[in-house]
């Protein structure tokens, strides 16, 4: 990730030559108008084109007579003729007034320089000791493979599933966050890489540049590749038996073929396919020119394709159903637009109330650090909470652990859907870009983060983490009969970022309250898979049979029930890394101390030992806790955090994969089917599904790692909580899906001695 920061410190006259270029002008268009203050005429530049050319918003507000000039985390206000612009609610002296030409605002071309000082932007910090989680940079990206090649082993035709830091100990890091020793870190990297269909994993060590360890992986498949894609595409317009398929549906152009590459899964030889040739199914949709090539599937139709020989090896034809022609896009084409609303302005005076130091984040009482992974995209570490004074540990490391998305339908073109989009793909690296005011609210703070591509080279990924901060409602508020009224507003820290899996768009929004509270939103938006069908509507004579294993959206469209399942990993160590899982039952027992009452309600407490124990379905009446049993708050309660695994939303919550026991994909995994698991920690298990899912033939993830049914008790735990959706469609969704949310919940449980919120009307 690529501090904002260190732009900034380039603003300078030839930045702004360039601004100028980018935005096609000339300094022709550079107006000598007013003196600058030594007394020499001022080069004059266009406001707008200059600002937007160096990625800043400009607004002017009639009503006030100000401009408004955004950039990240710096708001400019200026106003014509003012000698004087306030940066972050501070006032600054220009050396040349603001100046209108006829509409047009023209500012000097040290305006840059002026309201974009460094001095003047306190969000972002040097970093005086780089924590030793921070990223890969892209040096140390090109370093790995140049050690790599120095090496003897490289081959021109490897490509790299990731290029990632190989982590130092957790203890000598918590050290290091805990500010208990400053351990020096040697910085060493870890790469997999593939070669044809052979995976190899290494270890690179930067500092000696040197390859300590190169290790092939038999029996194991590599994950699905960018550059794949090109590959699929490639081989169906240069297979003979393909384009004839696709000529039987009346399409004789395969440019407007769009193929889409899904991995293949694992059947026990009941498909046909050999579990160790990598290969890809691929379904294609047509380019009717509408913008959505989704709404038209050319259904009944599979190519198999050999991505290392590149070729079409099978085509699976189950007759010809008509691609549905009906133009439907989805960005309001073709439709009455509805005028848009007045805007909605939100923005920081006084500038923003977090700190990023390197990749470490200060707010309010929290600290952590984050970064992007190419696997399991956004990662925090060494969170903590400072509690009156004393940084107390959280969690060591919370992300995204895998997801699945099961579909329903047994049909050729539909049965072996059920993808692992981070253990197959790598959901790190398919981030999209966010776009500010639409994709976060304009106050936000947005982030670039660097990962290698597929060939080991640096690949910046621009505004991929979104961070800003939000209001969420009252904290507490209390009127008591005849006093002041007390109420606080709540705010929350909401760090961002979206993947984009195909059809589908996944924004992961971790959420920090002040009261100590952790949530972490999971959204899926974007197009659903669709299925194309006989049936118009619900009246025609196929429709029950069309509509077997989904719902009738469209016009010949039928969206499919499927699930949206995610597990997230998280390394919390509450109060220390000596943690264990609490179960509290509320209960109704008899009343025995007389009275009028005959029942009542109490409380019963139990400790699941081991791992085996600690796997389990979701009851909402249970209270579940991870708690420290050695540390203790005020009263002698052992300080917990909550943990609840729950859903939210339109679709029914997913209490597991919804298939029978006997088919392959529960052989496969296991982390569906528990919405609870707790491991001791192992720096190896980092992934539910295991390392290598794509294509196995057994679960090489959570139902392994609790085979060994270690205690859980007062040890070095971690926590997996599952949750997620059975996504039955509504035609509200198409052709493109409302954003649907589901959440988990991190809440303090006698972590605090009392409302850690206390205070909060009053300024820190």
């Amino acid at each position: 990730m690529k501090p904002f920061r260190s732009a900034l410190h380039l603003a300078s006259r030839h930045l702004l030559l360039a601004a100028l270029a980018a935005a096609g002008l000339s300094t022709a268009m550079m107006l000598p108008l007013p003196a600058a203050a030594h007394g020499a005429a001022a080069h004059m530049v266009p406001l707008k084109k200059a600002m937007e050319s160096f990625g800043a918003s400009v607004r002017w507000d009639a009503y006030a007579g100000v401009w408004t000039i955004t950039r990240n985390s710096v708001i400019v206000r200026v106003k014509p003729r003012a000698r004087t612009a306030l940066v972050n609610g501070q006032s600054v002296a220009l050396p040349v007034p603001l100046v209108m030409k006829g509409e047009q605002p023209y500012v000097s071309e040290d305006f840059i320089n002026t309201v974009f000082a460094p001095s003047l932007d306190k969000t972002f910090q040097i970093e005086a000791v780089p924590h030793p989680l921070n990223p890969l940079s892209a040096a140390e990206i090109t370093a790995t493979v140049e050690a790599l090649k120095a090496s003897g082993h490289y081959q021109p035709s490897y490509r790299f599933t990731e290029i990632t830091l190989a982590e130092p100990p957790k203890g000598q890091v918590w050290q290091f966050a805990l500010g208990q020793g400053r351990p020096v870190f040697a910085r060493r990297a870890n790469f997999t890489l593939l070669d044809g269909r052979n995976v190899i994993e290494g270890t690179v060590d930067l500092a000696r540049h040197s390859v300590e360890r190169w290790e092939p992986k038999a029996g194991v498949q590599g994950m699905v590749l960018v550059d794949d894609f090109e590959t699929v595409q490639n081989s169906l317009e240069s297979s003979p038996e393909y384009v004839q398929a696709i000529a039987r549906r009346g399409i004789s152009d395969m440019k407007k073929v769009v193929a889409t590459p899904l991995t293949v899964g694992y059947f026990g030889g009941k498909d046909a396919l050999q579990e160790d040739s990598r290969l890809l199914k691929v379904v294609s949709y047509l380019d009717v020119g509408d913008g959505n090539y989704w709404a038209h599937p050319i259904e009944n139709l599979v190519a198999v394709v050999d991505v290392v020989n590149k070729k079409v090896i099978k085509v699976e034809d189950n007759g010809v159903i008509p691609v549905p022609l009906k133009p439907t896009g989805y960005d309001g084409r073709g439709r009455t637009l509805t005028p848009p609303p007045k805007p909605l302005e939100i923005n920081e005076p006084e500038g923003k109330n977090y700190t990023i130091s390197g990749n470490t984040l200060h707010w309010r009482n929290w600290e952590m650090h984050f970064k992007l992974d190419s696997r399991v995209g956004l990662m925090f570490s060494t969170v903590t909470y400072n509690d009156h004074g004393k940084k107390r540990q959280i969690m060591y490391e919370g992300s995204l652990g895998g997801m699945i998305v099961p579909y329903g339908d047994p049909d050729v073109g539909w049965y072996f859907k059920a993808y692992l989009d981070s253990g197959e793909y790598g959901m790190g690296t398919l981030t999209s870009s966010i776009e500010r005011g639409k994709d976060t609210p304009e106050n936000a703070v947005l982030l670039d983060a660097t990962i290698a591509d597929s060939s080991g080279k640096p690949r910046v990924i621009p505004r991929a983490i979104g961070v800003f901060e939000r209001y969420a409602g009252p904290e507490f508020k209390h009127q008591e009969y005849g006093q002041p009224n007390l109420s606080v507003e709540r705010r929350e820290l909401v760090i961002r970022w979206i993947s984009t899996v195909g059809n589908y768009d996944y924004i992961f929004d971790w959420v920090f309250a002040e009261n100590g509270t952790i949530g972490i939103n999971a959204g899926a938006t974007g197009i659903e898979a669709v299925k194309g069908v006989q049936a118009s509507t619900m009246r025609d004579a196929t429709a029950a049979e069309d509509t077997r294993y989904g719902t009738l959206i469209d016009h010949n469209i039928v969206g499919t029930t499927h699930q949206h399942i995610y597990n997230f990993r998280l390394d919390l160590d509450i109060d220390g890394q000596n943690n264990s899982l609490t179960e509290v039952d509320p209960v109704v027992l008899p009343n025995t101390r007389g009275g009028p009452r005959s029942s009542t309600m109490q409380t019963v407490q139990r400790t699941p030992e081991t791992e085996q124990q600690a796997a389990q379905k979701f009851d909402a009446s249970t209270v579940r806790l991870l708690s420290n049993p050695n540390k203790f708050n005020k009263v002698g309660n052992p300080v917990s955090y909550q943990l609840i695994p729950y859903a939210g939303g339109t679709h029914p919550i997913a209490k597991g994969a919804n298939f029978s026991q006997d088919e392959w994909l529960n052989r496969r995994l296991s982390f569906m089917d528990r919405q609870l698991w707790v491991t001791r920690y192992d720096p190896e298990q980092r992934f539910p599904e295991g390392k290598y899912p794509n294509r196995s033939h057994e679960d090489t993830g959570l139902g392994a790692f609790v085979k060994d049914n270690q205690s859980i008790v007062n040890q070095d735990d971690v926590v997996w909580l599952t949750t997620g959706t059975t996504h039955v469609a509504r035609a509200e969704e198409w052709p493109i899906m409302p954003t649907e949310w589901v959440h988990v919940l991190l809440k303090p449980w006698n972590f605090f001695d009392e409302t850690p919120t206390l205070g909060l009307n009053k300024k820190k």
